[in-house]
């Protein structure tokens, strides 16, 4: 109950900054910025987006199902910070309420909740940067963003210890004295480069032990059932 109110409290508050946000200035006229300056500036960061999820986000991850989220998020903020006099803080705000929901029925992932910040921020300096500084300032901050996103997840990709849980029948290789072996079997009849093993539970009844076995990949796979059994 309390985790509940914890986050209906951080909605509110969040709700309630992007509301003062909104009120704070009124809506800016067509004097703020004219059309070409306004496609322009959108022609820039439909580019920026379209390269980010398309050439960086989709042929690494294969996902489609955040595709249209990151480019609807992306052109909302856009046009929202551009057509209007709200302040970031309203963009932001948006955002903590997108994350303490996490869509609610589907919990985002960690990397995907990085690329709708990222898709936010192109969106905000696309639609605030100061022409008076020169459209190379904004271009260049776009292209430092998309050139340090590719390279922190195409080329520097860390091993992740995964981990799998396994039912196994091979109770005379649990003793310590015998790991190596157990191992051994373990890696033959799996394929996994399996570096260690964690023993949970042992059922003498059954004949069977409760493993938890950790390897090295460059995927963070999630926890999956094996079984020992050769049924």
């Amino acid at each position: 109950m309390q985790t509940n109110e914890s986050q209906l409290n951080a909605i509110a508050d969040s709700i309630k900054t992007a509301a003062t946000d909104i009120l704070a200035e009124p809506a800016a006229t067509s004097s703020g910025m004219d059309y070409i300056e306004l496609l322009s500036r959108f022609g820039i960061n439909m580019v920026a987006i379209f390269i980010l999820v398309r050439l960086i986000y989709y042929p690494t991850h294969k996902n489609k199902d955040f595709l249209f989220s990151f480019f609807i998020f992306n052109f909302i903020i856009f046009l929202l910070l551009s057509t209007t006099k709200l302040k970031p803080g309203f963009a932001f705000g948006l955002l903590a309420i997108f994350s303490i929901m996490r869509y609610r029925t589907v919990t985002v992932p960690i990397k995907e909740m990085g690329y709708f910040f990222i898709a936010l921020a192109l969106g905000m300096i696309n639609a605030l940067s100061l022409v008076d500084e020169g459209w190379l300032v904004m271009i260049g901050s776009n292209v430092i963003i998309l050139a340090i996103t590719l390279i922190l997840d195409r080329f520097i990709t860390l091993t992740h210890e995964n981990v799998k849980e396994i039912t196994y029948e091979r109770i005379d290789l649990i003793h310590p004295s015998r790991r190596e072996e157990m191992i051994a079997d373990i890696v033959q009849r799996t394929g996994l480069p399996i570096h260690r093993v964690e023993v949970k539970t042992v059922n003498f009844l059954r004949d069977t032990a409760y493993l938890h076995v950790f390897y090295y990949a460059k995927e963070n796979e999630n926890r999956q059932g094996m079984t020992g059994d050769d049924d």
